[in-house]
């Protein structure tokens, strides 16, 4: 993402830190992931464009966000779910290893 501001509601960050156990400023490091896989959330696009990221931030993380001006708001974040995962890891053709797959 370059050098744009991430930024995000405090009430809201409270909120998703209790029900997803993510902060937004762990979720923010999702955009420093240079193999991160991001695409236009169409489900949640009716009243402005929402992206998804999943990038690794030690483990996956699964981040809904907007672009408002010059910065990048995030939305909502939690831990990437088994499908998210498989998206991230054959994106890149990657091997993905026994940690990361729930069989």
């Amino acid at each position: 993402m370059g050098d744009r501001l991430v930024e995000w509601d405090s009430n809201k960050a409270a909120i998703n830190k209790k029900k997803h156990g993510i902060s937004f400023q762990v979720a923010a490091k999702v955009f420093l992931d240079e193999n991160r896989y991001t695409a236009i959330d169409e489900a949640h696009s009716d009243e402005e464009l929402r992206y998804k990221t999943i990038g690794r931030v030690g483990k996956l993380l699964f981040v809904i966000y907007t672009e408002r001006d010059e910065a990048t708001r995030i939305i909502s974040a939690r831990r990437a779910n088994k499908e998210e995962r498989m998206i991230y890891y054959v994106s890149q053709n990657a091997y993905l290893s026994r940690d990361e797959i729930d069989f």
